[in-house]
C-alpha cells in the first residue's frame, strides 16, 4: 500500500531542508554529516529521503561529476507560514491569542526573546493602525 501524500514536510523532510535553508545546495553527504552532530543516520537513508524530497518538488537535484547537489525548491518563510496557519486552524481553531499563550507556556523564553515579541508586537500595532 503507497503511503499518504503529506500536505507539509515530515519531520525528516523538514530537517534536511533546514540544513539546506541553512548552508545553500548540499551533497547527501553534506546533509549527512550535519544531521549525524544530533543522531546518526547511514548515508542510504538519508539519500533516500532527498531523493523523495526531489520527487515531491521539495529539493532540487542536480548532477555534479558523480554526486548529487540538492537545493530548496520551497523557501523557509513559505514553509513555516503554511504549516503555522495549518497548525492555527486544527489545533487553535484559528485563535492566534491561545496559540501565542500556549507557545510562551512551553517555549519558557529568555527575557531577550520576550523583548523582541513585544517589539515585534508593537511593529505590528503600528502596521495595523496604518491600514
Amino acid at each position: 500500500m503507497a503511503r499518504p501524500r503529506h500536505e507539509h514536510p515530515t519531520p525528516a523532510e523538514l530537517e534536511v531542508l533546514q540544513v539546506v535553508w541553512g548552508h545553500g545546495p548540499c551533497s547527501v553527504r553534506q546533509v549527512m554529516t550535519i544531521l549525524n552532530e544530533r543522531r546518526p543516520r547511514a548515508y542510504t537513508s538519508v539519500m533516500s529521503l532527498m531523493n523523495v524530497m526531489a520527487e515531491k518538488g521539495l529539493l532540487r537535484r542536480k548532477r555534479k561529476g558523480r554526486a548529487f547537489i540538492y537545493d530548496a525548491r520551497v523557501s523557509e518563510d513559505g514553509t513555516q507560514s503554511q504549516i503555522l496557519k495549518d497548525l492555527l486552524n486544527r489545533v487553535f481553531d484559528g485563535s492566534a491569542s491561545v496559540l501565542v499563550t500556549r507557545l510562551l507556556q512551553q517555549a519558557e523564553p529568555t527575557d531577550e526573546e520576550l523583548e523582541e515579541i513585544h517589539k515585534t508586537i508593537a511593529e505590528f500595532g503600528r502596521k495595523t493602525e496604518g491600514d
